[in-house]
């Protein structure tokens, strides 16, 4: 019987896990995934995945994918996974897919969306769920600043010291930041990202936000190429993976929900 390749889209509360990727000691995704598809399967299943997320980091919209040779039903493969993965984590959809797709290979883009409290008090029922700050954030300014970053570009600024990536050139497509209530929004979508490189920008926007520094030195930073140059690294609970782009000739739609928090008015 010859071995399929499944492709699968993942959604996860990365709170209470020491990140996506599998560890010896401590508690991970793709442990969790791991163990659930192979016992639907009877066999030892390994997944790749479209991009690692760290501890307490977020995805509405992970994609993996598992070469088997077992035979289910895409239905069984979702119902049968589900059963046997804890509450914060579940299979959205499975697939068979062409033995030439890769999940972290074939992805043209990736997209985050990073969600900011910019509020007096932490939030209690979402503080595993939102970054939080006491500091009040002009959104407008840390949009206009984050706009120089565009395009393609070395960010070596933005990359965390323990970063193996081979070179640090990325492409960032689309960054935005947007305001409802209390809750601000960063939407960011590049061809990929390196090591710390979305909670790094949304440090060096955060600090901008707050009249801090000027809008211009986003772009300093940018320019200097040196990670000591480039501020605080923002907390992981407010970082959500909500989107993989594959080539139309896969048939992937990788999109997921987008986390939104916004206050309502005073209860009466």
């Amino acid at each position: 019987m010859s071995v399929m390749r499944i492709a699968a889209m993942v959604e996860y509360d990365g709170a209470g896990f020491a990140g996506w990727q599998r560890q010896r000691h401590a508690r991970s995704v793709q442990a969790a995934v791991e163990e659930a598809l192979s016992r639907v399967a009877n066999e030892p299943i390994a997944v790749t995945c479209a991009g690692r997320t760290d501890a307490g980091v977020h995805a509405t919209a992970q994609v993996i994918h598992f070469d088997t040779d077992a035979r289910r039903p895409e239905r069984a493969w979702v119902l049968g996974t589900n059963s046997h993965l804890p509450e914060s984590v579940r299979i959205l959809w499975v697939r068979e897919v062409d033995p030439g797709f890769h999940a972290r290979f074939s992805a043209q883009a990736r997209a985050y969306r990073y969600v900011i409290a910019s509020k007096p008090v932490r939030p209690a029922l979402h503080r595993e769920r939102v970054s939080w700050t006491y500091k009040a954030l002009d959104a407008a300014r840390m949009h206009a600043a984050g706009q120089c970053l565009l395009g393609e570009h070395d960010f070596s600024s933005f990359r965390a010291v323990a970063c193996q990536a081979k070179h640090p050139i990325r492409r960032i497509d689309h960054l935005s930041v947007s305001r409802d209530g209390d809750y601000l929004y960063l939407d960011i979508e590049a061809n990929a990202f390196l090591h710390h490189m979305v909670r790094n920008i949304a440090g060096v926007l955060m600090t901008i936000g707050s009249g801090e520094q000027p809008v211009e030195w986003a772009r300093q930073v940018l320019e200097a190429r040196d990670r000591t140059q480039g501020g605080v690294t923002a907390p992981p609970e407010g970082l959500y993976l909500v989107k993989v782009t594959y080539p139309a000739e896969f048939g992937i739609e990788a999109r997921g929900e987008l986390p939104a928090f916004a206050w309502a008015g005073r209860a009466g």
